[in-house]
């Protein structure tokens, strides 16, 4: 069967250097792992598929020595291991590159790539050493220009804080590295790089674990693919036996239609207006959506797009500029005021502005809506849970009960909490930030669904969305932001990848077929004495 964008093989996998057989794993009811197998071989590229809650993000944990198995064996080249920590899955040469970076904030870069390897001798600490150390690493991996070892965590992109979460797994030896959906963040040149670093990887014989939502990928770089559904693994293939249908069957276990592009039903009524918004990051920017419309803003990461919609709903301050919903001005002071006005955000960052981690998904999706769940100042305990659960039945949140804490739902599932509670909302003025990252194949689909719905409503919808496809099929119309600034506006019918691709990229950046490197890499230069 064919597979796009697959990348020529230039070796055979050698001998199994990570295998789990039989893996089981419990959290109380809730069985996240049944007896799974996953073999990754020296020099191999294993995808690991499946929907969210599917027990993916468990059985990396597993690796990564932050759970134990209930049940099962791990073995290390056909010896018996077990982890008790993080450290001692780390000193086994394990490394676990996460979704979600944990960065500090108020240290810099070259301090979080090697948080936990700087000595605490009586040696004065050298920070410009470790600084010229982390940079010869950047361009030792190939990141010259994405970011600089004396950045503070607080100044990072999401792009940024994924490339430090991706050195600090690669500053030692490696046997075994597992990338969990490490492109969510990246741009397309971004993505080019990392692809050449995990082929690199491969080359010199390192047994790589990947997992994505994003098929292309997949067809990219996996040698084999491993498919798991409700905690189980139901499948394993060679990629060349596979295609993107039958993967997407197995994931979900039941195929799904073909999705067209929505019918266009909006009206005449505008309700949002942005009128010439400037700020330090967005300059001289005006937009309209009307009521029932879905505008998508595209470009590339860095392009403005995130911090317009923080402009819009008075997160960050606007130098110049208004905003209007239904003609009447909008107080940009505070967030506050922004909600008060009508005006929702469903955030890229979920878990650090989307979401109280620890508390319940009941209070996560009920606290845009507490008042009308309120009498006299008291909260009416059961008014609040059928809010909740009328949302939680809504859009599919897999949970034991809304009782649940939100930091132990999968990636898909918070996220889906998160536009839960401006669903329960329904405001005047929607912003989707990302809303489909990280989020498997069946889930993206209800998605989109519940964006129809809401526009079929006369909900006035702004998505920003890094995948060119999924604009494509939700837009009414496509605004493409560059540095800042709006570069162009085309309907939807007329959006192609190629043209919104022409806008987004500056007059000098390379085409992505001039930005893909050759085949096989070079390995990778020594690291320097430390």
């Amino acid at each position: 069967m064919s597979q796009p964008n697959s990348a020529p093989r230039s070796h055979e996998p050698a001998g199994a250097v990570l295998s789990l057989v039989g893996v089981s794993k419990a959290f109380g009811p809730v069985q996240a792992l049944s007896h799974v197998n996953l073999e990754v071989r020296a020099g191999e590229v294993v995808a690991l598929l499946g929907e969210n809650g599917a027990g993916k993000s468990t059985l990396l944990k597993i690796l990564a020595g932050e759970h134990s198995p209930d049940g099962g064996q791990l073995l290390l080249e056909g010896s018996p291991a077990s982890f008790a920590s993080a450290a001692q899955s780390r000193a086994a040469g394990i490394r676990l590159v996460y979704q979600e970076p944990e960065i500090v904030p108020h240290v810099s870069v070259a301090e979080n790539v090697y948080l936990g390897h700087v000595g605490s001798g009586r040696r004065r600490f050298d920070r410009r050493a470790l600084e010229w150390r982390v940079e010869a690493d950047i361009e030792r991996l190939g990141f010259t220009g994405v970011l600089h070892a004396s950045t503070l965590g607080s100044e990072l992109s999401p792009a940024q804080r994924q490339v430090v979460e991706i050195l600090k797994a690669l500053v030692d030896d490696v046997r075994v590295i597992a990338f969990d959906e490490p492109t969510s963040s990246l741009s397309s040149h971004e993505d080019t790089i990392l692809f050449d670093l995990i082929r690199t990887l491969r080359h010199d014989g390192v047994g790589i674990v990947y997992v994505s939502h994003r098929l292309n990928e997949i067809f990219t770089l996996a040698d084999r693919v491993v498919v798991l559904r409700d905690g189980r693994s139901v499948e394993a293939r060679n990629i060349s036996e596979t295609d993107k249908d039958e993967l997407i069957t197995m994931m979900v276990g039941r195929e799904l239609g073909a999705r067209r592009r929505r019918a266009t039903h909006h009206d005449q009524r505008i309700v949002l207006e942005v009128s010439h918004l400037t700020n330090d990051d967005v300059h001289d920017v005006s937009l309209t959506v009307h009521a029932g419309e879905v505008v998508a803003l595209a470009g590339l990461v860095g392009a403005g797009r995130t911090e317009l919609a923080h402009a819009v709903v008075g997160d960050t301050a606007a130098h110049t500029g208004r905003v209007l919903v239904d003609g009447i001005e909008v107080d940009l002071s505070s967030p506050s005021r922004t909600v008060a006005a009508g005006i929702g955000l469903v955030p890229e960052e979920r878990k650090e502005q989307g979401l109280l981690l620890h508390s319940s998904i009941k209070h996560n999706i009920t606290l845009a809506v507490l008042r009308s769940a309120s009498r006299f100042r008291f909260v009416r305990r059961a008014e609040e849970a059928a809010i909740a659960q009328a949302q939680v039945d809504r859009l599919r949140v897999r949970a034991p009960s809304i009782e649940t804490t939100v930091d132990t739902l999968s990636g898909g599932n918070q996220q889906k909490v998160v536009l839960a509670r401006w669903l329960a909302r329904r405001p005047k003025v929607l912003i989707l930030d990302e809303p489909t990252r990280g989020i498997d194949v069946g889930a993206k689909a209800e998605i989109y669904e519940v964006i129809d719905e809401l526009a079929q409503l006369g909900i006035a919808i702004l998505v920003i969305s890094s995948e060119l496809p999924e604009v494509l099929v939700l837009a009414d119309r496509v605004i493409v932001m560059f540095e800042g600034r709006i570069t162009g506006e085309v309907p939807g019918d007329d959006a192609t990848e190629e043209r919104l691709l022409t806008l987004a990229m500056p007059p000098h950046s390379p085409t992505q077929k001039e930005a893909v490197s050759p085949w096989p890499p070079q390995k990778l230069p020594p690291k320097r004495r430390r």
